[in-house]
């Protein structure tokens, strides 16, 4: 393993403990108005540069309690982090100058059945899964620049230099 892709482990890890406590079970997710688009989960936490781009090409800065959709795209700047909470329970950590595509997200929250499709296209994430990990890991995939990962596992960290 490279020295680089060590600190860069450590930093997560390390990082993961601010950012991936699991929220509580009774915490209420933000919800869309009627009409709109249901949301996939929301922002818990935001340091420095983050940014949510949705389908329409608008950017937000991205704030602690903003939904996120099922179509969203976050990115993260120099020295910024993010994490968000998927509505399955499912915690998604960012490291410095990410960018992560939130490309499918449904989910029955009755049944526990859905699925989960996230591209990881620079950067590095740690992804600790909620209940469709747990009760269907074959629903969740996730896509680098060179290969789709399926999960088996519960937490695992993944970095992409975004070079194809």
């Amino acid at each position: 393993m490279s020295h680089r892709l060590t600190i860069l482990c450590a930093g997560l890890l390390a990082a993961a403990a601010a950012f991936a406590q699991p929220a509580p079970a009774a915490a209420p997710l933000p919800t869309a108005e009627a009409g709109a688009e249901a949301a996939a989960g929301f922002i818990k936490s935001a340091q420095g540069d983050v940014r949510v781009l949705g389908t329409d090409g608008t950017g937000r800065p991205a704030r602690p309690g903003d939904r996120v959709l099922p179509i969203d795209r976050v990115s993260t700047g120099p020295d910024s982090g993010a994490s968000l909470v998927l509505r399955d329970g499912t915690t998604l950590v960012m490291g410095p100058e990410s960018r992560v595509d939130l490309k499918q997200f449904h989910f029955d929250p009755t049944t526990q059945e859905g699925g989960i499709l996230v591209s990881l296209l620079r950067g590095s994430m740690r992804m600790i899964t909620g209940l469709i990990g747990r009760t269907q890991p074959d629903a969740v995939r996730v896509e680098t620049q060179t290969a789709t990962i399926g999960i088996r596992g519960t937490d695992f960290i993944v970095t992409d230099s975004g070079q194809p």
